[in-house]
């Protein structure tokens, strides 16, 4: 995806939350990759600046050992540091991750900002960690696992996430391919959840299987403070499906009744079969400042999307791809390669089936059994799990073989499946020269970095 530096969303809802709950807590905001601070910077930084506290985020699972090492570097500076980690690595392996890695004290599971700040008052207030909800934690040796806490209900009532904390790093903050390396870029989280049950997905399994969202004034506040106070103009919608329909309108109509819309562009992602469905917002979405939409296509067999209950047809795949671009969308769509019926002619066919649809931009991914998916559950009851490297999950290298394809295979059809997209010259020609701006600056920015030289075998 080019070069890319988020702003750590997580941790910066977090430090909101705790803000507002307790504003006699002095808190700082540590961005290692914004200050580009390597492991004996973040081991200085910690001894000058002597925390009670140290909690780290953990995007996913292939950050594991990056989070343990974290921490780890926190409890060499002084023991007696209380470290937490949460995320959804660390909540479906509260057990085995407590036991595998001492150095972590807590483990926020779940939706975190209560609990975290209830573990916050607890530390403070020499307080039993036993009292509160939502956590497992070790003491002595013994690993102890908390209820588990309800979701908040009402997400408007969470303060803003508290971008003055990484206010000096703002400028750093980009996606370059997608937006040019000088556009201040900002995650806005829009709800949480997922009402679908894809079989390798982890987001609505964290979420207990629930969707829950802000309202729309709620989202187009948060787009605008960000737009207004730190001059964020590509904001990035970070829902894992974002609803469409009535949802999108009023949001769209929230954007443009504030004037911000040619002041911003916004990205999402969307399910096929909603864009099918809701065809008629599309254009609204584009007039509002939505120029790119993300969709999970994810294969073009309709026994293989059975299999993972993906709950959409190839066809509306290439009709969603379709309506996207008429509507002046940059089409963007994810592939999953590595199903245990995945043969060299059916990923051929794969080849062929994206081909035919013509997203704007194509993303292959392996099939990865992250913890807490029934893809996890299915493989390890069955013995299918060949790498237990937590630095390999995450989708790029194969973890399972198929019933015929090796994992050798599988890493060198993954290749090809990018060199079969991405080396078409009348693709690149397109792109290139394309009347879509952000396809244009997509392909020129490829083009400058040898992208396609780069898969060549």
């Amino acid at each position: 995806m080019g070069e890319y530096l988020p702003p750590p969303l997580g941790i910066l809802e977090l430090a909101g939350y705790l803000e507002s709950k307790m504003p006699d807590v002095e808190i700082d905001v540590l961005d290692c990759q914004a200050r580009m601070l390597d492991w004996e910077g973040l081991e200085r930084y910690i001894e000058s600046t002597r925390p009670d506290i140290v909690a780290s985020s953990s995007l996913a699972t292939c950050n594991t050992y990056t989070t343990a090492q974290t921490v780890a570097t926190a409890k060499k500076v002084n023991p007696s540091i209380l470290t937490i980690v949460g995320g959804q690595h660390f909540t479906a392996t509260a057990d085995e991750s407590l036991r595998a890695y001492p150095e972590i004290d807590v483990i926020v599971r779940g939706e975190g900002e209560l609990t975290f700040a209830e573990v916050v008052n607890a530390f403070k207030s020499s307080k039993p960690l036993s009292d509160v909800a939502g956590m497992s934690f070790q003491r002595n040796g013994r690993v102890f696992h908390n209820p588990n806490r309800p979701l908040i209900a009402d997400l408007d009532q969470l303060p803003m996430p508290a971008y003055h904390f990484v206010e000096d790093h703002m400028r750093r903050y980009h996606f370059t391919m997608m937006a040019g390396p000088t556009t201040i870029y900002a995650l806005v989280e829009g709800s949480r959840g997922c009402p679908h049950r894809c079989t390798f997905c982890s987001q609505w399994k964290h979420w207990q299987g629930t969707w829950r969202s802000k309202s729309p004034k709620r989202i187009a506040d948060e787009f605008q403070f960000l737009h207004d106070k730190f001059g964020a103009e590509f904001l990035w919608l970070t829902d894992d499906n974002f609803s469409l329909g009535s949802h999108a309108q009023q949001l769209c109509d929230e954007i443009i009744d504030r004037r911000i819309a040619d002041d911003i562009m916004w990205f999402v992602q969307a399910r096929c079969d909603d864009m099918v469905r809701h065809r008629d917002v599309l254009p609204k979405m584009r007039s509002a400042g939505n120029m790119w939409i993300l969709t999970g296509a994810e294969s073009g067999s309709e026994q293989t999307l059975r299999d993972v209950k993906k709950g959409i047809s190839p066809d509306q795949a290439g009709e969603a791809v379709r309506l996207m671009k008429r509507s002046g969308i940059f089409a963007q769509a994810t592939f999953v390669i590595g199903h245990r019926n995945d043969t060299h002619e059916t990923l051929s066919g794969l080849r062929e089936f994206i081909n035919d649809i013509g997203p704007d931009l194509a993303i292959f991914m392996v099939l990865t059994p992250f913890p807490g998916t029934d893809v996890y559950e299915t493989a390890a009851k069955n013995g299918w799990i060949e790498d237990t490297n937590w630095a390999n999950y995450d989708m790029v290298h194969p973890i399972m073989s198929t019933e015929t394809l090796s994992r050798e295979e599988l890493q060198e059809e993954l290749v090809k499946c990018y060199r079969d997209f991405y080396g078409s010259w009348s693709r690149r020609f397109h792109g290139l020269f394309s009347s879509n701006k952000l396809k244009r600056m997509t392909y020129r920015y490829m083009a400058s970095q040898s992208v396609v030289a780069q898969l060549k075998p």
